[in-house]
């Protein structure tokens, strides 16, 4: 394999761009811990006898499911700070928490839908079941209502993770070095329509090699579960 091949220049910038798919993964992965736990407790609240809480939670549902991706990662990098001044300290705010907190926002609108469809499918009579054996409401959702729902809740968490991580490419349009990034900077050194065609077709193939085990495995537990 020459060194002055597509594919020679390919191999040497196949570190670089691993590098930046880890980029990739970490924001994926972080924004999918926030959106999570942020959506738990959206969704619960979205059940709450309160009308105002479900009047509050459902306008937040609605705002950031169908809000454009793009938009919620340009407005998080521009309208938080590039730094926290804290009493006397100074700590810096780069803009991949920023996106990871522009990817959060809409995972977590869709993880308190998700959560709240899977508590609604549970059957009123398992509740009902449950409080004449004297369980508590605590009891009846730690024991019996949360492990059906989790696994109820798996398929599309799944399916909801494998669209964050390709929305991960959104991330380069601010700044971070992530594969993307890595990605036009190898075609800009490099300077070869060839071999940029390459570069961004490689990119494609790393983004298939780790969605489609996911897809496969979302596939096989919703198999499972209509089971």
């Amino acid at each position: 394999m020459g060194s002055n091949s597509i594919f020679g220049y390919l191999w040497a910038w196949l570190p670089a761009l691993l590098r930046g798919l880890w980029v990739n993964v970490e924001i994926s992965v972080l924004s999918m811990l926030l959106g999570t736990m942020l959506g738990l407790v959206i969704g619960a609240v979205s059940l709450s006898q309160a009308r105002g809480l479900r009047m509050l939670t459902r306008w937040y549902v609605l705002v950031f499911r169908n809000a454009p991706i793009l938009i919620l990662i340009y407005f998080t990098t521009y309208a938080f700070p590039f730094e926290l001044n804290i009493f006397s300290w100074t700590f810096p705010f780069p803009d991949w928490i920023k996106v990871v907190i522009g990817l959060g926002l809409p995972a977590s609108a869709n993880v308190a839908e998700i959560f709240r469809g899977a508590i609604q499918s549970i059957p009123s009579t398992q509740w009902e079941s449950a409080q004449s054996l004297a369980f508590t409401r605590a009891q009846i959702f730690r024991i019996i209502v949360l492990p059906q729902c989790i696994r109820r809740m798996m398929p599309a968490w799944m399916n909801l993770y494998a669209g964050i991580t390709m929305s991960t490419s959104l991330a380069s349009l601010v700044g971070v070095h992530d594969v993307v990034e890595m990605a036009t900077i190898a075609s800009n050194t490099v300077a070869r329509t060839d071999f940029t065609i390459l570069v961004y077709f490689t990119l494609l193939l790393l983004f298939f090699m780790y969605c489609y085990p996911i897809a496969r495995l979302t596939r096989s537990l919703e198999k499972k579960h209509a089971n």
